[in-house]
């Protein structure tokens, strides 16, 4: 299996398959392939195991599908970033787990075992609702993650703790501690009113952080949707765009 990251701004991932390879992703979104790849709808992400339906409703918790796709060699796939940003590649094994954002595992080889990290809900919603989810990565295998906007990576010594926006967390290693904490008095809209939530992540590890995480700029782009600073039709056909890939995200 050949795996190639091209473009800069609105990246793609090609994936190269040889006969018996195959990877499977979430949604199952792709933007082109060969007429040889074969597709196939599984519950089980193969050799890692999390099949079967429990298994199926921690990755919908999770912020996945019931289903995974497959896709099988020989041939060459095509996944697409679904907003500016970047496409990052992680190395998962027993002691090397990943906490993602809900929109982000892209497609992975298999072993991959996704399922629910943290699901948290917040007076007012967040997001419209969705609340904080994270989504774990575990298993033995190779996942490309979608990150959006400009990437910023540090790496945690034990004991040292950053303060995120939920929204701009892309992932972290699972060594890193996480906790949510509210910062009263200070009002956010979208939180209801209920002062500003943040996310403590203290090493040690590695946490990837995202400028542009794909609810808000939905939510951003919402008022122009019936009109506004911009023609209706252009406003409309971009916020739908976008807003339609977070739903189904």
């Amino acid at each position: 299996m050949q795996a190639e990251i091209k473009g800069s701004t609105m990246p793609v991932l090609e994936v190269s398959l040889q006969q018996g390879e195959y990877v499977v992703t979430p949604h199952g979104e792709l933007a082109w392939m060969t007429t040889s790849i074969q597709m196939s709808q599984s519950m089980n992400t193969g050799g890692g195991g999390g099949g079967g339906l429990m298994g199926g409703l921690k990755r919908m918790v999770g912020g996945g599908g019931l289903f995974l796709t497959r896709y099988d060699g020989p041939g060459s796939i095509t996944f697409a970033a679904k907003v500016p940003g970047h496409i990052v590649p992680v190395d998962i094994s027993g002691g090397h787990s990943y906490l993602v954002h809900r929109h982000g595992w892209l497609c992975g080889t298999p072993g991959i075992t996704p399922s629910v990290g943290m699901q948290q809900s917040f007076r007012g919603g967040l997001y419209g609702g969705e609340g904080f989810v994270l989504q774990k990565l575990d298993g033995e295998g190779r996942a490309w993650i979608e990150l959006g906007g400009e990437v910023t990576s540090y790496d945690l010594p034990p004991g040292q703790t950053v303060l995120v926006h939920p929204g701009h967390i892309g992932m972290f290693q699972a060594t890193v501690q996480f906790s949510i904490t509210r910062m009263r008095g200070i009002a956010n809209m979208m939180f209801g009113g209920d002062g500003l939530h943040l996310v403590a992540l203290t090493g040690p590890g590695r946490v990837w952080l995202q400028s542009m995480p794909v609810p808000m700029l939905a939510h951003a782009l919402t008022p122009y949707i019936s009109g506004g600073d911009v023609p209706d039709a252009v406003a409309g056909g971009v916020a739908g765009g976008i807003i339609g890939n977070v739903l189904r995200g």
